[in-house]
């Protein structure tokens, strides 16, 4: 039916990440986009990125309004209005906190910058996509568009949400959220990420916290009755020290490519504290 799109045939399943860098080796433009499958995307949405990254050549990435296929009145799980990270590595959104997806009325309709752009919709420059090395392969899938940015934000690159445009997204088509294969890889790159990304002076202080917290997540499974997400944390943490070695030659090039250690989107505060302690739920709140 469409003669003229080119199909790039995978001999197995490489991932998320490969995939793409496969992918973009045969591809020359000024700007790419990553897509996911099961994204709708609204009539025009292309237009206000490429006039948004025309009129701003320091911004390397940017992403539309992501909004739920199965009720566009809300913002969708993964991407909502761009992506931030808390002191000790957790990713939330401008319009979803945990699982808490705001009901979307206009409120986040400014651009803004932010730490990261989904990967479900991802806007970049193939230069800077380059540049920075791309998407990492070992993450397979999970985490690679927050490393790929936090890249990108560490070298004094830019990465924005651009409201005016808009997508629908299913969600958790490929894995659903509570699937364990899931837990394993969020919470690995999750790691992975940090160890590749985080200054001298935040990573033991970090790390150390980290290890902590995970075994809580670990005991809310299995509390909860999910004892293979539990047994998915324990597995992730096991793998992290045994791959972070290899990472070693990653951390030290991006630290000394690094040109601003505090990068913008990255919270100086505990997510976790704010959201379940003090019972802050919106973006907004949180901030405070």
């Amino acid at each position: 039916h469409w003669p003229t799109v080119r199909i790039i045939a995978m001999d197995q399943n490489r991932g998320f990440a490969e995939g793409y860098n496969v992918a973009l080796c045969s591809v020359e433009a000024q700007y790419v986009v990553l897509l996911n499958s099961d994204v709708a995307p609204q009539e025009g949405w292309l237009l206000p990125l490429v006039t948004y990254m025309d009129a701003h050549p320091q911004i390397a990435a940017c992403q539309p309004k992501v909004l739920s296929y199965r009720d566009p009145t809300h913002f969708e799980y993964a991407g909502a209005t761009g992506g931030f990270i808390d002191r000790y590595g957790y990713p939330y959104c401008r319009g979803r906190i945990m699982g808490t997806v705001e009901r979307d009325h206009g409120q986040y309709d400014q651009p803004l910058h932010v730490l990261w752009a989904t990967g479900a919709a991802l806007f970049i420059r193939l230069a800077d996509y380059r540049e920075s090395g791309g998407l990492d392969s070992r993450f397979f899938a999970h985490c690679e568009e927050i490393d790929l940015c936090w890249r990108l934000r560490s070298r004094g690159r830019g990465v924005v949400c651009v409201p005016q445009s808009v997508v629908l997204h299913v969600g958790a088509a490929t894995l659903r959220r509570e699937n364990p294969r899931k837990t394993y890889l969020n919470f690995r790159n999750n790691l992975l990420m940090l160890y590749k990304n985080l200054p001298d002076n935040d990573l033991r202080p970090v790390m150390r916290l980290r290890w902590w917290l995970d075994r809580l997540a670990a005991l809310k499974f299995l509390l909860s009755g999910q004892a293979s997400n539990a047994l998915a944390v324990l597995r992730a943490r096991r793998d992290f020290r045994r791959m972070w070695p290899a990472f070693r030659v990653d951390r030290l090039h991006n630290l000394s490519r690094t040109t601003c250690t505090q990068v913008e989107g990255r919270a100086s505060f505990s997510m976790l504290w704010r959201y379940y302690v003090k019972g802050r739920k919106t973006f907004d709140a949180l901030e405070q």
